[in-house]
């Protein structure tokens, strides 16, 4: 076979526990492929489309499709959550969709292609032959490996199983594909680049934890900084102003000499220093700067080096940024079975690291680094006694008054290779099922506990994007870009392309009510005036329309109302 000219990326989207790639975010993926085509073969044609894009116009997908030499279809949400800004390609889509694309050869890759495709918590997650007869490879290595050996020596020398040794090329690929972002329906807009620093976990000395695929890319290889910089400032050149650190296990260790040797690695900040440094001066004019994954491990076996390296970061990110905990479970028991990171009272000490160096407010009108608490359910071990555990862990969080973003629970999906195969959970039993749901639900309201405390009735809450309206709900969801940010349901007709200042007046489990700001005092709904000042004021309002600025100044509603702004309709 010849060497590939015309490439089409479909990217049915990534959620892994090191990595995330549903819109408004891109993963490395697409990234990394097209820079290694690009290198080899700089006239090489590579295109890009997201599988949303794809199922607007099928018929036509197809198509155009015909019309490459090569389709590499990038699929797995090994953790699979709700969704806003995309829906991650399911398997009967995969089965389907290059079925009917008979001319390119077909490459799949991402997890799907590693570990296997669960679209629910709890299902055994494998890739059925189904799938796997419709595609010409599957990539169970590093599709970068894969790809530089296919446009190199085409399918039959390239081995789907190869890792990625070489990181300086992973370095040079980042940047001479930085330009694909162009192509995706967010660029110019809310668009964040994931950002990779290091590739596997430093608990593979362990094995790791019992459900975790990240440690079996085996021993870590990390990018130098550098590198990253670059990366970095490729893609701010070609228009990103919005950046993650989040595709690594735990980005306070990133540049530890140890990340390789030891389990618990001490963190090293002049590293971190230099990292965060350099992401500022490549790029000056970035709005989001955010991590993801922190070791709640780390933070306890290395406190003092943990709480430097946290203010490094708080010093060059910005704010509204989440440092997710892998807390799993409360129960000593299950951490035990499951080789899980902290005990309870260590995911405590933990939490209250985070909150204690992150809890100034930003800007934006979120404070700078908050923890985020992230629970499995079904693990190995789980009795009856693991969920009240898991809800006393709650309580004393927010008894403690420490300022959470948000709780995320999710059931456990067994991936193959992991150490769950070996300890073979027999699932949720009906009794236990029935206390998870029961958490779940209590864990939902803790979480809207926890927004009321973080942002207060008549908050302002600055910069979200639309997203989208939803006509059944009338609706318009809203947020921030960065790391879990903040949906903010407004109850107006509201479109994309816009960017606005919010007020909250309500709360639910996931998200908060809020009304653009500041509201039109003379125009807008008198309801959605109360909403914000009460019925009181807004009655006090409609009996003196118009009113000046002066008029509202006086009366201390100048912000959340003026003379002219958003009308809100519904």
């Amino acid at each position: 076979m010849p060497r590939p000219r015309r490439v089409l990326i479909l990217d049915g989207y990534t959620d892994e526990p090191a990595g995330f790639g549903v819109p408004p975010y891109i993963d490395v993926y697409p990234r990394y492929i097209a820079g290694i085509i690009w290198l080899h073969d700089p006239s090489a044609t590579v295109h890009y489309v997201t599988i949303d894009e794809a199922r607007r116009d099928l018929r036509g997908f197809v198509k155009r499709a015909a019309g490459y030499d090569t389709l590499i279809v990038i699929a797995g949400a090994v953790v699979p959550g709700r969704y806003l800004g995309g829906e991650p390609v399911k398997l009967e889509e995969l089965q389907a969709i290059p079925r009917l694309v008979e001319k390119p050869f077909k490459i799949l890759v991402g997890a799907a292609a590693r570990w296997g495709i669960g679209n629910e918590g709890g299902s055994v997650a494998a890739l059925p032959r189904s799938v796997r007869d419709v595609f010409d490879a599957v990539v169970s290595g590093d599709p970068e490996a894969y790809i530089n050996d296919y446009v190199l020596h085409g399918p039959e020398a390239a081995e789907p199983w190869r890792i990625m040794e070489d990181m300086e090329l992973l370095g040079r690929a980042a940047v001479r594909g930085a330009r694909i972002v162009e192509q995706h329906p967010n660029f110019g807009y809310n668009l964040i680049a994931e950002l990779e620093t290091y590739r596997g976990c430093s608990r593979w000395v362990s094995g790791g934890c019992s459900f975790c695929v990240t440690k079996l890319y085996g021993r870590p290889r990390q990018r130098p900084a550098r590198s990253i910089v670059e990366e970095v400032e490729a893609l701010y050149r070609t228009g990103v102003r919005h950046f993650r650190l989040g595709r690594q296990a735990d980005i306070v260790v990133y540049g530890s000499r140890e990340l390789a040797e030891e389990e618990w690695p001490r963190p090293d900040p002049e590293a971190l220093e230099r990292l965060f440094y350099g992401v500022r001066a490549a790029a000056p004019g970035l709005k989001t700067l955010h991590i993801d994954n922190v070791n709640p491990g780390t933070l306890v076996h290395h406190p003092r080096l943990s709480e430097e390296a946290l203010k490094v970061i708080v010093r060059y990110h910005t704010p509204g940024d989440v440092a997710a905990l892998g807390i799993e479970t409360a129960d000593p028991r299950v951490v035990k079975i499951n080789n899980l990171k902290t005990g309870p009272e260590d995911s405590l000490e933990a939490v209250r690291l985070v909150h204690r160096v992150g809890r100034a407010a930003g800007y934006n009108g979120l404070p700078e680094l908050l923890p985020g608490l992230n629970f499995v359910l079904g693990l190995p071990g789980e009795s009856a006694d693991t969920y009240r555990l898991n809800e006393e862990f709650l309580r004393r969080v927010e008894e403690e008054g420490i300022l959470v973003r948000r709780v995320n629970v999710r059931q456990l999906l067994v991936l193959p290779g992991t150490g769950l195969q070996r300890l073979r959970p027999r699932g949720l039993t009906r009794r236990l099922a029935a206390r998870a749901r029961r958490f779940q639900r209590v864990a939902m309201e803790y979480s809207r506990r926890f927004l009321r405390r973080l942002v207060p009735r008549g908050s302002i809450i600055r910069g979200l994007y639309v997203e989208k309206y939803d006509a059944g709900l009338g609706v318009t969801f809203a947020r921030q870009a960065g790391s879990y940010p903040l949906t903010a349901e407004i109850p107006c007709r509201l479109q994309p392309p816009r960017v606005l200042d919010v007020a909250v007046y309500g709360y639910s489990g996931r998200s908060v009510r809020a009304l653009p700001v500041p509201l039109d005092a003379n125009r807008a709904p008198v309801t959605l005036i109360a909403k914000l000042v009460g019925e009181k004021a807004a009655g006090l309002v409609a009996a003196s329309r118009p009113v000046t600025a002066e008029w509202l100044r006086d009366r201390g509603l100048l912000g959340p109302l003026a003379p002219a702004g958003h009308i809100c309709r519904i």
